[in-house]
C-alpha cells in the first residue's frame, strides 16, 4: 500500500511539473501574458481605434488614466482634440503627469492607477516618459493594469514607449533612431522596436538601421490613424493605414513589407496569420 501511494504521489508530481512546463512554454514571448495593447502611429485617432481601446478597458464607465507627459509644457496647458484631458470624451479619466521621477515613485501619485483598467500615453517626445517613469512605482502599477486584464494604449511617442527597444529617444531630436541612454522602452512588447508617423514622414525605411544593429529585434512601423491591437503573441491591424514590418530580410527588393487593416500577425513566429 505504501509503495503504491509513493508511486501515485511521484506520478502526480510529474504530471504537475509537465503541466507547469507546458503552461510556461505556451506563455506569450513577445506580448503581455494578460491584457491588451493598442499601439497607434500618431495623427488623428479614428473611432475604430478609440472604440477598441475603450471596449478592451471594459466600456465607457471604466476608469482610465491619461499620461500626457511626453508633450511639451505649453502643449499640456492647451490640449484639445482626441488626447485632451477628457480622452476620447470619457468621463472617468484621471490625468497623471509629473516631470519629477521622485514624485512618480510615490504611493500618492501612483494610487489612481490601481483602480484603472485602461491607461493611455499621449504623444510628444519619448525621452520625457523615460525620465519621468522608468523604474518607478508608477510604471509597476501600469504593468499591473495588464495583469488585471486591462489595456494600455498610446499614440506616437506613446506607441514607441511600449516596446522594449526605444527608437527616436534622443533629446537632441526625433531624427536620431538610436540614442545612448534612451534605448530602453517600457517593454510591454518584448524584442520589438516601434516607429510611428510612417506614411506622413516617409519613415518606412528607417527601422532598417535599428534592425541591422540589433538583428534580434523585430521592427514595427505604424502609419498615422492606424493601430495594432496586441493580445499575447498576436496583433491585428485596425484603422486607416498600413503597418510596415522590418525583419532583416529582403522583401521584393525592400527591407520591409506592409500589412493592411484587418491583417493579423504572429509576433512569435514573425509572420502573417
Amino acid at each position: 500500500m505504501k509503495k503504491w501511494l509513493a508511486s501515485f504521489v511521484i506520478g502526480a508530481i510529474c504530471l504537475i511539473a509537465v503541466a507547469a512546463f507546458a503552461q510556461s512554454n505556451n506563455a506569450p514571448q513577445v506580448g503581455p501574458a494578460k491584457g491588451s495593447l493598442v499601439v497607434v502611429g500618431g495623427g488623428k485617432i479614428p473611432a475604430s481605434v478609440s472604440d477598441r481601446f475603450i471596449e478592451l478597458a471594459g466600456g465607457r464607465n471604466a476608469k482610465f488614466i491619461y499620461i500626457p507627459t511626453a508633450g511639451e509644457d505649453q502643449q499640456l496647458n492647451n490640449q484639445t482634440g482626441d488626447e485632451s484631458p477628457r480622452l476620447f470624451g470619457l468621463k472617468n479619466v484621471t490625468v497623471l503627469h509629473t516631470r519629477d521621477r521622485k514624485v512618480a515613485n510615490t504611493e500618492a501619485f501612483a494610487a489612481p492607477i490601481r483602480e484603472a483598467s485602461g491607461v493611455w500615453f499621449g504623444g510628444g517626445r519619448q525621452w520625457r516618459l523615460v525620465d519621468s517613469y522608468a523604474d518607478t512605482l508608477t510604471l509597476k502599477e501600469i504593468w499591473k493594469v495588464l495583469e488585471r486584464g486591462g489595456v494600455i494604449g498610446g499614440s506616437s511617442a506613446g506607441a514607441s514607449i511600449q516596446a522594449s527597444y526605444l527608437v527616436r529617444g534622443a533629446r537632441e531630436g526625433n531624427t536620431i533612431m538610436m540614442a545612448k541612454g534612451y534605448e530602453v522602452g517600457f517593454g510591454f512588447l518584448r524584442g520589438i522596436a516601434v516607429d510611428q508617423h510612417i506614411n506622413t514622414r516617409r519613415r518606412e525605411k528607417d527601422l532598417a538601421e535599428v534592425i541591422t544593429a540589433h538583428p534580434e529585434l523585430l521592427g514595427i512601423g505604424i502609419d498615422e490613424s492606424t493601430a495594432i491591437v496586441v493580445k499575447g503573441d498576436q496583433f491585428e491591424v485596425i484603422g486607416a493605414g498600413q503597418v510596415a514590418i522590418t525583419d532583416g530580410k529582403p522583401h521584393d527588393g525592400k527591407g520591409f513589407y506592409f500589412l493592411t487593416p484587418g491583417a493579423r500577425f504572429d509576433l512569435k513566429k514573425r509572420g502573417k496569420l
